[in-house]
């Protein structure tokens, strides 16, 4: 038996394709497929949901279509489309792999995990895909259903982590999320692998004894979660449309984007945070292409209105396309080119860039200092005056912010200060963007 992994970093899930040399079954594929296809190397029999994805599109409605696998489900999800309903305790066959069913409830009601063993090899240890369920180091978060599930579902999580974890000790574990997904509860253990034998003795699922405990001290490390969750999973049970990534992309006029921004649409320039400072087009939006960018887009963006990607280069805005798609953000209009091309005389900005030794040296007294990281990153620790608005309430809470005030705008690295300070600038503020370690304000003495 053969698993092979296929990572999607800047969500933080992964997806898998498992073969025994002659059949292969897939486990809960990202959406963009073309990355997947290579890896099928044979054909496949089924593909495998371990749940409703709250965090990102699937392709797994697609890709049954396309192979003529099987698509399996949870027989308790409302779906709108044909699939081969699972239950608990059922073994299903794939060549000479057999695939049980477990019933592991927790990040979701339906949730399902899957113990594979290869029969050609009954020596072998089996393998664990656990999905949203048992991570490495932690579990699924239980609140992205609804809040009045969240507490039941967390007490379920510890039943459904203990069931895996009375599974044989070397099996290896493959979890769906957990490398930096959103969808992870507390903190996971950073690992790249784990087995059952690893996580019975370091997983807090698995080493607090009560579940009440448990679900108290899980419910209470939750954070903040993107606001486009909300639209993946009603998504996911319609079964998503396919996408074509592979054809190049045409950039939309100039005189489109000008109408566009005037209009209201959000325009995002995914160039580097120095480069939108140094120059930009006014009104855009600066979020910079890479791990984040998605997740942050999907975020601030309103849902199911027209979205403007702009970049310096048509590779770039089709990565960020890419990963749009993802989370189900379709309506992208590519752009691309220097700022003068797309903002007339007066329509062309620039702001500081600085970092926190600036800060300390230029403050005014009447400056204002807002952090937007979020409310528990604030409360650990903070530079000392400053305001916390974090990132995703920033447009809704502006106003909290002293008029006529020169804005300093920092987070923990830089990132979403860059987008925290476009969005300021674009209603008229002064601002400053602090684009440093939060460690060196640390440093400098200036965090309280």
């Amino acid at each position: 038996m053969r698993v092979r992994t296929l990572s999607t970093p800047e969500l933080g899930n992964r997806s898998y394709v498992v073969d025994d040399g002659a059949v292969s079954i897939v486990i809960d594929p990202a959406r963009d497929l073309d990355r997947l296809e290579p890896l099928l190397d044979h054909d496949v029999s089924h593909v495998l949901e371990t749940h409703v994805h709250n965090d990102y599109v699937s392709g797994g409605h697609e890709l049954a279509r396309r192979t003529g696998a099987a698509y399996a489900v949870n027989a308790a999800d409302e779906v709108a489309f044909d699939r081969l309903p699972l239950h608990d305790g059922e073994e299903l066959r794939a060549g000479s792999l057999s695939i049980g069913v477990l019933a592991t409830p927790g990040h979701t009601p339906t949730h399902l995990s899957y113990v594979v063993r290869d029969l050609a090899a009954p020596l072998d240890a089996p393998v664990v895909f656990s999905g949203g369920s048992l991570l490495y180091g932690t579990v699924g978060r239980t609140d992205l259903v609804s809040p009045d599930l969240t507490a039941d579902l967390a007490q379920a999580q510890h039943a459904s982590a203990a069931r895996l974890g009375a599974l044989p000790g070397d099996a290896a574990l493959y979890p769906t999320h957990g490398f930096g997904s959103f969808c992870a509860g507390g903190a996971s253990s950073g690992a790249e692998a784990s087995t059952i034998a690893h996580e019975r003795l370091h997983n807090p699922a698995l080493t607090t004894a009560s579940p009440v405990e448990f679900a108290d001290v899980l419910v209470a490390s939750f954070t903040a979660y993107p606001a486009y969750y909300e639209h993946m999973a009603p998504l996911n049970r319609r079964g998503a449309a396919a996408v074509d990534l592979t054809t190049p992309l045409t950039p939309a006029p100039p005189a489109t984007v000008t109408a566009l921004l005037r209009g209201g649409a959000m325009v995002v320039d995914l160039r580097p945070a120095a480069d939108f400072a140094a120059e930009h087009v006014a009104g855009t939006v600066s979020v910079n292409l890479g791990t984040q960018f998605a997740t942050y887009v999907g975020w601030l963006a309103p849902w199911g209105r027209p979205l403007v990607v702009l970049g310096a280069k048509p590779e770039e805005v089709a990565e960020g396309r890419r990963q749009l798609v993802r989370i189900g953000i379709d309506d992208v209009v590519p752009a691309w080119g220097a700022p003068d091309e797309y903002g007339g005389p007066g329509e062309v900005r620039a702001y500081r860039r600085a970092t926190f030794a600036d800060l300390a040296a230029d403050r005014a007294p009447g400056d204002v200092v807002v952090d937007v990281r979020r409310r528990d990153e604030h409360e650990e620790g903070r530079v000392v005056g400053a305001v916390n608005l974090p990132l995703h309430e920033l447009e809704e809470r502006r106003g909290e912010i002293r008029p006529g005030a020169r804005v300093w705008v920092h987070c923990a690295g830089g990132f979403r200060a860059g987008t925290g300070a476009s969005l300021l600038e674009r209603h008229g503020r002064e601002v400053v963007h602090v684009d440093d370690s939060f460690d060196a304000a640390v440093a400098l003495g200036l965090v309280e």
